[in-house]
C-alpha cells in the first residue's frame, strides 16, 4: 500500500496510506462513554441483584414465608412493586447521557429515600404501634399502588407512542392520552405507588414524610422539565400549562 503503483501512461502516483493517527479521538470519546456508562450499570445491576438473592436467602431461612402468609397485602405489594419496576425499565426512554460519577450520583439519590422509606414503614409499626395495620387501611393502599402503576406506566407507553418523531425540529408537546388531563402522569403514577407502601403496613409518620419529601422531590423535578419544554416549545407549552394541571386535576 505504501509503494507508489504505475499507471497506464508511465507515471507513477503515491499509494495510499492507511493513516496512522487517532481517528476522531473527540467522537471516539464520546462514544465510548455511554458503553461505559452502560457497563458501570450492569455491574451495580449485578451486584443489587446478588445482594438481594443472599436477603432473600437469609430472609427464607429466619421463616419470611410464614411473614408473607399472614400479611398478604404486604406481599402483594412486594410482588406488584417488582413488576412495576421491571415494567417500568422496559418501557421507559433511555435519558441524555451523562459523566459515569454523575450518572452514579443520580442513581443513588433516587434510591437512597427509596430504600429509608421501605425500611422505616414495617419498622415504625413493629416497634411503635405493634400487631397489623387495619385490612382496610391496607387493602387501599394496596389499590392506590396499583392504580399509581396503572397511571406510571400507562403514560410511559403514550408519551412513547404519541411522541414518534421527538427530537426532531418538527416535533410537538405530547397532549393526548394522561397528558390531556395533567402534565406529569408519570410522577403522579410514581408517587401513588410509593406513597401506598406505608398505608400498606399502617405507619401514619412515614406516610407523612413520605408525602412531605415526595412532593418536593416532584415539585422540583416538573419545574426543572417545564423550564425545559418553555425554552424548546415556547408559547404552544406555555398556553398547555394555563389549559392542564401539573400532578392533580383541579388541585395541583
Amino acid at each position: 500500500m505504501n509503494q507508489e503503483a504505475p499507471q497506464s501512461n508511465g507515471k507513477s502516483t503515491a499509494g495510499l496510506k492507511l493513516p496512522t493517527g487517532a481517528l476522531g479521538s473527540g467522537a471516539a470519546a464520546k462514544i465510548a462513554q455511554p458503553h461505559f456508562i452502560r457497563s458501570l450499570a450492569m455491574h451495580f445491576g449485578e451486584a443489587a441483584i446478588f445482594l438481594v438473592a443472599v436477603i432473600g436467602a437469609i430472609a427464607l431461612g429466619l421463616g419470611i414465608t410464614d411473614y408473607f402468609a399472614e400479611h398478604r397485602y404486604v406481599f402483594a405489594y412486594v410482588v406488584a412493586y417488582a413488576g412495576f419496576r421491571v415494567s417500568d425499565l422496559l418501557v421507559r426512554e433511555d435519558a441524555a447521557d451523562l459523566p459515569a460519577r454523575e450518572e452514579l450520583v443520580r442513581r443513588i439519590s433516587v434510591q437512597l429515600p427509596l430504600l429509608a422509606m421501605f425500611a422505616a414503614a414495617p419498622f415504625e409499626r413493629t416497634y411503635i404501634y405493634g400487631g397489623t395495620s387495619p385490612a382496610w387501611l391496607s387493602a387501599l393502599g394496596l389499590l392506590l399502588e396499583l392504580l399509581g402503576m396503572w397511571l406510571a406506566l400507562g403514560a410511559r407507553i403514550q408519551l412513547g407512542f404519541f411522541s414518534s418523531g421527538r427530537g426532531s425540529e418538527k416535533s410537538v408537546p405530547v397532549k393526548r392520552g394522561f397528558y390531556r388531563y395533567i402534565r406529569h402522569p408519570i410522577y403522579a403514577g410514581t408517587f401513588l405507588v410509593t406513597l401506598s407502601w406505608p398505608l400498606v403496613y399502617g405507619a401514619p409518620v412515614t406516610a407523612m414524610v413520605t408525602f412531605i419529601v415526595g412532593s418536593i422531590f416532584c415539585y422540583r423535578r416538573m419545574q426543572a422539565e417545564e423550564a425545559t419544554m418553555l425554552e424548546r416549545f415556547g408559547q404552544e407549552y406555555e398556553t398547555y400549562m394555563r389549559e392542564t394541571d401539573a400532578l392533580i386535576p383541579t388541585i395541583w
